[in-house]
């Protein structure tokens, strides 16, 4: 880094504070989205939208189910991964795919997915002997198996296609394939860098060992599979007419997912749909905005009702059987990153 940027770089944080930083931009992201929705859908008739939804064929709306289920089951592995990467093998995958499914039901909803899906992953694991700072761990190992996995997803697919890009950050299509390579090089270049000897990052009882060569391919995999179901879902329940391929929808969903995620509004509200209104504009817009209300019902609403059962019940289990919590600990005989 150049000692300019990196003197810029602090003089920013002494004036104004990243914090603040990533306060106004999630916030001037809501507001662009919300002004272009408003515009997209002043003049919608509802009721064409309602009609839109009972439209939809019976069938795409299963096979959409079908391939949210996949993805929240893909979901779970990345809590299963993390433990094994933290050492912490004894923790079986009912209790990972407890955590997994019901922390990322809820952070998606919620908002701000990193404290609401940590809170939930330590009311579980902490009952398991993982204290708040495994917990951290853990977070962290599933929060870059899904940040390789979106990388990779993009790089890949804007490489193959750069057009889709180009509907969301109107930049061309040319400009856009070279930063797909950059991506693709830098992710080809970390892969290289954790496969030659291990790699440590934190400091004091805050050090996690990163999954090796090897093992980081599996997380772009789990990643990419991940991805790959819920991109099939939202193409199940986008209009069939004109005809857009699969690639071209993926590049758009993953592109407008990571856009709500950086808003940090509940399950990206506005923003996620904004973008995806404004990139498929060949699309009828009562027809779109139908496949996009049926998305937030199967892949937001009905986990989050899910999740909510599930760890509600599991609360009145506790309060009844009165079973004391395992403990907190770090370290000991299983934590190898500490």
């Amino acid at each position: 880094m150049s000692g300019g940027l990196r003197s810029l770089l602090i003089s920013v944080d002494a004036r104004i504070g990243w914090g603040r930083v990533g306060f106004l931009l999630s916030l001037a992201i809501i507001t662009i989205a919300g002004i272009v929705l408003y515009r997209m859908l002043r003049e919608i008739n509802f009721e064409d939208v309602i009609d839109a939804v009972e439209a939809v064929e019976k069938h795409d709306v299963v096979k959409a189910a079908m391939f949210v289920a996949a993805g929240y089951f893909t979901l779970t592995f990345y809590d299963l991964f993390a433990l094994r990467t933290i050492g912490r093998p004894d923790i079986p995958y009912r209790i990972a795919a407890l955590a997994g499914f019901t922390s990322y039901a809820v952070g998606h909803n919620v908002g701000a997915s990193a404290f609401t899906g940590g809170a939930v992953r330590y009311r579980i694991y902490s009952r398991h002997g993982l204290t708040a700072i495994d917990v951290a761990k853990v977070c962290f190992i599933a929060g870059l198996t899904f940040w390789l996995g979106n990388a990779t997803v993009l790089g890949l697919g804007v490489a193959y296609t750069p057009q889709a890009a180009s509907a969301i950050d109107q930049m061309p299509a040319w400009l856009n394939r070279i930063l797909a390579f950059g991506v693709i090089g830098m992710l080809a270049t970390y892969v290289v860098w954790v496969w030659r000897t291990p790699r440590v990052v934190g400091r004091h009882n805050w050090v996690v060992t990163l999954p090796n060569g090897p093992l980081t391919l599996v997380q772009i995999a789990v990643g990419i599979v991940d991805l790959a179901c819920c991109a099939a879902a939202m193409y199940m329940l986008v209009p069939d007419e004109p005809y857009i391929g699969f690639v071209t929808v993926a590049v758009i969903f993953v592109a407008s997912t990571l856009l709500g995620f950086a808003s940090h509004s509940p399950g990206g509200l506005g923003v996620f749909d904004a973008a995806m209104l404004v990139a498929l504009w060949q699309f009828d817009t009562e027809d779109l905005l139908a496949g996009l209300l049926l998305f937030r019902l199967l892949y937001y609403l009905v986990p989050f009702a899910i999740s909510l059962a599930i760890l509600g019940g599991r609360e009145l289990w506790f309060s009844f059987t009165a079973a004391p919590p395992a403990g907190g600990r770090s370290g000991g005989p299983h934590d190898k990153s500490s």
